[in-house]
């Protein structure tokens, strides 16, 4: 699936057009604000399925959930309302993953320990079947 970022195309860091995920909570709220909407009147019905900021909820929300929004929307439902819904949302279901995110990058040091016994399990496994496979080939070992 492709979801349209904040100016309506496709979401694309080459547009830069993203919202990262993992972006402080300031300034995930103020992407989410700047998403573009149209000029439709808060009591007007509204389409969610041509909607920018239906989609990014829809991409994360429970079908009931989903149900839900879609009836807020045929009533009319304010943009500025749903960009706020959006972000509230987001954030409480990004909270947790952002905390343990800056957790990591706080110590990098873990992370290169952790893949370096990652690089050693996975090569003690796949050297002797790649000497298997180059042996059932024809091939010789490199150096």
């Amino acid at each position: 699936a492709v979801l349209q970022g904040m100016d309506g195309r496709k979401m694309s860091k080459s547009y830069n057009n993203t919202i990262p995920l993992f972006a402080p909570e300031k300034r995930l709220r103020k992407l989410i604000m700047k998403i573009k909407t149209n000029s439709q009147p808060p009591e007007e019905p509204k389409d969610p399925e041509s909607c920018t900021l239906f989609q990014i909820f829809q991409a994360f929300a429970e079908p009931e959930e989903i149900q839900a929004m879609r009836q807020r929307y045929a009533r009319g439902i304010a943009w500025g309302e749903m960009k706020q819904v959006l972000f509230e949302y987001l954030n409480d279901h990004l909270k947790d993953a952002r905390e343990r995110y800056a957790a990591l990058l706080e110590n990098p040091e873990r992370i290169e320990a952790v893949l370096r016994e990652g690089a050693r399990k996975a090569r003690h496994y796949s050297r002797p079947l790649l000497e298997d496979i180059r042996r059932r080939v024809g091939v010789a070992p490199l150096g």
